[in-house]
This record gives C-alpha cells, structure tokens and sequence, in this order.
C-alpha cells in the first residue's frame, strides 16, 4: 500500500503544470482575439465613416449628355450618364437578368453580398489546379468595385471592397443593385451598361435581345476586351456556350430554348449613334479640350442640359492627323533599339493545346497589356533569328518571318541576348500588320503632337495630342512646353528684316562663343549641326541650310531685347523666351499650338489670329448660345508685322521647304506654296517640323514626355516633317497649288533678292561678322556689320540705344469672344 501510494504522489504536479499551460493558453489566445477584435473594431471606426456616400449610385435622373461634333457634323465625343441609355429595373428583360445571373453570380439572391459557398468552392478548385481557374466575386462585389475603387491589388483596397459591399447589401435592395450592375458595368468599346452594349453589339434595343444574345452580352464582364463579340467573335462565342449551359442548369432555359439558343446565327452590328458605330473618326483629344473649355463657363451643367459643341474640326484632316501621327511614331520605333518584350512569362509546355487553359492565360495577358489600336498584343511561342511564332487565341496563331520585321527585333532574337532583351517562349509583345506582312514592336514609348489650323482665322482644322489618347488625356498640342529649336529661327530672321537685314546681307558663320565673362555665368560654345562651318552665307542661305552662327549673329546684331519684344507680337509669352543669345537657336518654350499661331502671321501676311476651337454652341433645342467671332486676317487691328516681313519670310521658307533641310515636303507634295521649317533640340530631344500654304498651317513635333534624346541621327527633317507631309498628302488634295500674292508696297527686287524701300541696295545692312571691305581681316572687327549698314541697327551696335518695337495692335474681336471658344496658348 505503501508502494502504491508513493508512485501515484508525481501525478498531481503533473496534472496541475498541463491545466496551467492550457489555462495560459487559453489566456493568450483570448487576448489575441480581443486584441484583434479590438483592432478590426477600430479599422471599421475608422474606415466606415470613409466609405463614399452612396447617394450618387441611385441618383439616376435621366440626363441629356454633352455632345461634340466636327465642323461637317460627325460626332467626335460624348459626356454624361446618358450615354449609358440607363433603364429602369422593370424595363430590363427577364432574360437579359437570368442570363447575368447564370454568369455572374447565381446565388445573388440568397447571400448578403459575398457567397461563402463560392469562396470555397473557388478555394478548392484553385488548390487542385495549383492555379487561379475560377473568382468568387459577387455581383455586389463588382458593383463596389466599379463604383468606387480602384484596380490596384492590395489588401487595403480588398478591406475597403468588403467593407463598402456590405453597407451597399445594408443599404439597397437586391433588385437595386442589380439595376446598378446592370446600368453600370463596363462592356468594352465605350459601351457602359447592358442596354448600351446591345446596341453597340447588336444595332438593337435591350428589350429585343433573344436568350442567345442575351447570354453572349452576359459573358462580355469577365473580360469586357476579349470576350466581345466585336474583338474576338469566337472568344465571345466560346463564352456564350458556357453561360447558356448554366442557363439551362438553373433552369432559365428549357432543353428546347438552349438548343434553339446554341443554333441562332449571331450577326454583330453597331447602331448608329454608339460609340462603336459612331466614332468614325479618332477626335479624342479636340472633343476633350472642347468639353474643357465649355466646362469653364458651365460647370457641371453641361453634363446634362443637353449641349452640343460644334467644333472647327474637320472630320477628314482629323482622321489623317491621327494616321499619320501614329505612322510617324512606329517608324520611328522601327528605326529605335529595340528594347525587348513588355515581359516574359512561363508558358507551360503544350499549353496551345489546351484551348481553355491557354485563353485563361491569354485574358491575363489581355488584361494587363491590352490592344492598342493596330497594335496588337500576343504571346510568342517560339522564337529563332528566321521565325517568330505568336499567339493572338489558340486558333489565331501568326508566323513573323518577313526579314524586314525581324531586323527591327533581331538584338532580342541571338543566342546573347541580355535576359530583358531576349525574345522567346512566354514572352508578351505586340504584333502590327506593316502593309503585306506582319511585324513585332514593342510598345511606343516615344509621344508626338500634330495639330493644323486656317491661317485666315486660326479655327483649328485636326488635333491629335498624343500616341493613345487612352494612356492619358495630357494634350501635348497645347500643354507640353518644349523648346522649339531652329523651327523658332524664322521669328529671329523676320525680326532682323525690319532692322536693315535684308535676305542678301552676308553673314559669318565662323564658330562663335563667349567667355565666362562675357555670359557672367559659363563659357558658351554653340556648334552648327554636323559641325560643319563656312566662312559666309547670305541670310537666306542661312535659313536654308538652319546654321545656328548665322542665327546667332543675326540676334546679337539685332540686340536679344528687340528680339524679346518683337516675337510676342507673334503670341510668344515673353516670361518662355528669355532675352539671351541661345533664343537664336530655339531655347525658349513653346507649344506646338503656340507654335502654329506664330507661323500663321508668315502665312496670312501679317496678322495674328488666335486659334479657336469651338466655332458655336447650342442647347438641347438647337438654339445658338454662344458663337465664336475669330480675327479675321486683314482686320487692320489684327496686323502685327509689316507686309513686307510676311511677304519675304513666306518666300525664304517657301525655299526652306524647296531647297534648304525642309526639300523633302516638295520632293513629296510636288507643290511650290508650301514654306516651313524643321527644327532640332539639343542632343535630339524635340523634333519638329512647322509649314504652312496660305490656307493652312501645320506642326508636328515628336520627343519624349521626360525629355532625353531620341538617339544620334534623329532630326525633325527624319522625325516630324514625315508626319507633316503624311497629314498634308490628305489635307492638301485636290486643293490648286496658290501662287504668291503681289508685292506690297515699299518693297522692290534686285538682283533677284528683296529690298525695303527704306534699306535699299547700298544703305541695307550688306554683312554681319565679317570685316568691311578694305578692313583688315584680322583687325579684329569680326561680330560687327559692315559700315554701310545706317539707322537703328548701326546705332544700337555703336552703342545708342534703341526703342523698343511699337506693341502689336490689339483686335478689337478678342475682348467679344466667349472664352470657352478660345484655346489659350
């Protein structure tokens, strides 16, 4: 007994030390919970009062949108939520919310905003596939998401996504928030909401739709890019099976109806007055900038009383703009090294077999990169310095074999490339169809701008402010301030003929520099491009062949103050063009709409007129509101440089564009009323090119939006007249050729060049730079003109001072004109 009771004594501290151990246990994980109840109570505290009102979700009031139009009527944009034809619940077919419902979200009516039976589910086939095959996003969950919040893949947004879902469950009923989704949801090509994507799709209204298109509408939100009827019909079609076969499994569909639904032929057709069937034309950027400046006067208003802008825009210049712009930027990534696939992925072995999986993986892909425009995007099979072989779908396979595709990727294609640059299997690019064969390029990183505009009134004719007006509605037309480089020499020369200079006046075109002291900052060497150097060139051959000591001469003779004060007579901000020797060569900064303007005076004979963009408004019953009234070339008001300027810079960049850097637009265009001037940055960090016949001006310019080179051997004769002349080969067609107009008055010509009366021949400044006849050449006279150059120039070079030019006269138009009709510079 003894025995017995000594080995049994141990138990007890052991039974105590476990019901301790479990006891703190109990205590740990109880105070986890409530310190996590606790912080979940104060993330709701502080995230709840957050969350966005949901007022403005059911406030659907039937509103007439803001329309734009193109001068010849053709619609080029619309704002306002009426554009996504919103119904009410009851005028929804029944089909049309079964076949969602099949799709979506079948236990809609059973959850309270998220179905924990589907998480599972999804959980569970994700973990046997060892991949995400199947979401468990409800419909209340997209409604959130659509509404409110962004794309973006984190967990706080994730909190916000639920928390927001169930204050929508709490606040509105199940058929409101299906009204919602269905009124709402984004189903590709512009189309928003069920009723607008069946006109967009089917030319028809929703209430018409039969269950086959009904289900093929249904399958567009899972990725409204691929699985349209419009981009990928047998995508779509593919998707439509799968939603009439829950149809039938829910018991929306008899035997009979699904089978009858599987036969229907589907014919794709856009109605009129759709985004997809009504914007012929890519007017992004000018309907915008429209919407902008109405916006201005407006507010809010202009979403719903029914406005309609017509616009100066003419609908075939617009559409050649855009062309011509996007042409000129995929040349230009041709000729750029190529800079390897957008990304690589792992493409698992034998997947193109596999139709389902591998347009799974295809919809990601879509989804991350997708279309734009004639670019394409596609994942490469297999990839050798003879053929590239890549996949739009399992069925839409392109082989890329043309030597001329593969020598503009052939760095990503050897067995050294660097790992960024290799292309091979898995790897996302985007594909192009180039005249008869296909191509594959990367993405344009590089931007450009193309705008043209009367140079009567300044009404702009096309507008294109970017590659892909989708990327980011920056307007490059009229927001990017670059510096215009020689395109800006034109303005020094014009300012340099009202002070003595006459195109036959001989200048240095020596190097040039000066000292740290003479700038009182740093040395200054400028360098003509090439670096090539005469010892003299007439002021036209000057601007011919764009040297930079020529322009600089010209503006040190001429004195960079008067310079200052003259080109705003052009429409120039003084602040953007310092008073300094580089203005000569472009330093200053401009827009291309700026630059336009200023081109225009040469083009019109001397008178600013501002660009316009809005020619009038009318409300929703056609009545006028607001017209614009644009300065007319030939208001006495409007001229701000004599006749004689305008009529000599017109003939000197007429031979710019015949026989100097600019040749190309005539060996092209044939024509002889075109002048122009092309333009080049530093390091080749802007390219432009500015032109005009007497009817029309145009500028295009092409660089980065982060300025840096665009590489050795980028000019804007290579980069931006291209674009100028694709735009101008459509604009100009058919129109006669316009010989110059009389001379004015006061101005003669002899020995074939131009002479104002009070410069002629013998009292006009003869040389710049260069030693007087008789001078000693190394007397050290060199920066200086001749002595028989008399009046104000040789004054101010002797030391005198100079006034300034008398200020530009004012129109008396500009203060009458509606500020939403003007475009500010």
């Amino acid at each position: 007994m003894r025995t017995t009771s000594t080995t049994s004594q141990p138990k007890a501290p052991a039974r105590s030390w476990l019901a301790r151990l479990v006891l703190k246990a109990f205590v740990l994980l109880a105070g986890l919970g409530a310190c996590g109840a606790l912080l979940l109570t104060l993330a709701l505290a502080l995230a709840w009062p957050n969350l966005p009102d949901l007022h403005a979700m059911t406030d659907y009031r039937p509103r007439v949108p803001l329309r734009i139009y193109t001068a010849d009527n053709v619609l080029i944009g619309e704002f306002g939520e009426e554009r996504r034809n919103v119904l009410r619940f009851d005028e929804i077919p029944d089909i049309m919310k079964s076949a969602i419902l099949a799709a979506e979200d079948d236990r809609f009516y059973q959850h309270g905003g998220i179905d924990w039976t589907g998480v599972l589910r999804a959980a569970i086939a994700n973990v046997v596939h060892m991949s995400k095959t199947q979401g468990a996003s409800t419909i209340t969950m997209q409604v959130a998401r659509n509404f409110y919040l962004s794309s973006e893949k984190t967990y706080t947004r994730k909190f916000y996504e639920l928390l927001l879902t169930f204050k929508i469950e709490a606040t509105l009923s199940k058929d409101q928030i299906l009204d919602l989704y269905m009124n709402q949801i984004f189903l590709g090509h512009r189309a928003y909401g069920f009723a607008a994507a069946s006109r967009t799709y089917f030319g028809k209204q929703l209430a018409d739709i039969t269950p086959a298109e009904a289900a093929m509408l249904a399958g567009i939100p899972k990725a409204p890019s691929r699985f349209n009827p419009i981009s990928n019909f047998q995508r779509a079609k593919s998707r439509q099976g799968y939603v009439l076969g829950r149809m039938r499994a829910l018991g929306y569909l008899t035997d009979a109806e699904y089978q009858q639904a599987l036969a229907q032929p589907i014919v794709v057709k856009s109605a009129a007055g759709t985004p997809t069937g009504r914007y012929a034309v890519h007017g992004e950027y000018p309907a915008e900038l429209a919407r902008q400046l109405l916006y201005g006067v407006y507010q809010d208003d202009i979403y719903s009383r029914g406005f309609n802008i017509y616009t100066t825009i003419d609908s075939k210049d617009q559409e050649a703009a855009y062309e011509s712009l996007r042409a000129g930027v995929l040349d230009y990534t041709r000729r750029a090294p190529y800079p390897g696939p957008e990304e690589t992925i792992e493409l698992p072995a034998g997947i193109e077999n596999q139709p389902e999986a591998f347009n799974d993986i295809l919809d990601d892909i879509q989804e991350k990169y997708p279309d734009n425009g004639d670019l394409m995007t596609a994942v490469v099979l297999s990839a050798s310095p003879t053929d590239i072989k890549v996949a739009r779908s399992p069925t839409d396979i392109v082989d890329i074999n043309d030597k001329r595709a593969l020598r503009v990727v052939a760095r990503g294609l050897t067995p050294k490339a660097k790992d960024s640059l290799r292309i091979r299997r898995g790897s996302v690019v985007y594909i192009h169809k180039y005249g008869d064969y296909w191509e594959l390029l990367n993405k344009p990183s590089i931007q450009a701008a193309l705008v043209s505009l009367r140079a009567q009134d300044g009404g702009i004719m096309a507008m294109v402010g970017g590659f892909d007006f989708d990327e980011g509605k920056f307007n490059r037309v009229t927001q990017a301030w670059r510096q215009p480089g020689s395109s800006f020499k034109p303005f020094i020369y014009a300012s340099a003929l009202e002070r003595g200079l006459t195109p036959a006046t001989q200048i240095s075109d020596e190097p040039f520099s000066l000292t740290a002291e003479q700038t009182g900052s740093k040395a200054w060497n400028p360098k003509n491009y090439g670096r090539s150097y005469e010892p003299m060139l007439t002021m036209r051959q000057g601007l011919y062949k764009s040297k930079n000591m020529v322009s600089i001469r010209i503006m040190q003779a001429v004195g960079p103050q008067y310079v200052q004060d003259y080109i705003t007579r052009f429409g120039f901000d003084r602040a953007r063009q310092p008073a300094v020797l580089p203005l000569a060569l472009g330093a200053g900064s401009v827009t291309p709409l700026q630059l336009a303007g200023g081109y225009a005076v040469f083009a019109n004979g001397g008178y600013r007129v501002p660009p316009y963009l809005i020619d009038h408004v009318t409300d929703s019953a056609g009545k006028i509101i607001m017209r614009a009234r644009p300065t007319i070339a030939g208001d006495t008001l409007a001229r701000v440089i004599d006749p004689r300027t305008a009529y000599v810079m017109d003939d000197m960049l007429r031979g710019v564009a015949t026989f100097g850097t600019g040749a190309r637009v005539h060996r092209e265009l044939k024509r002889d009323d075109i002048g122009g001037k092309t333009g080049t940055t530093n390091d080749s960090q802007d390219a432009w090119f500015a032109g005009f016949t007497p009817k029309l001006v145009a500028v295009a310019w092409m660089g980065f939006d982060q300025p840096k080179s665009m590489g050795q051997g980028e000019t804007g004769g290579g980069a931006a007249l291209p674009m100028w002349v694709g735009y101008m080969r459509t604009a100009l067609a058919g129109q006669p050729q316009i010989p110059p107009g009389p001379m004015p008055s006061g101005l003669t010509r002899t020995d074939d060049d131009f002479y104002f009366a009070e410069f002629p021949p013998g009292v006009a400044v003869a040389r710049v730079g260069l030693p007087a006849p008789g001078d000693d050449p190394q007397s050290g006279t060199t920066g200086q003109p001749s002595d028989d150059g008399i009046g104000a120039l040789l004054n101010q070079l002797h030391g005198q001072p100079v006034p300034p030019p008398p200020p530009p006269p004012q129109s008396g138009h500009e203060a009458a004109v509606p500020q939403p009709v003007r475009v500010p510079f």
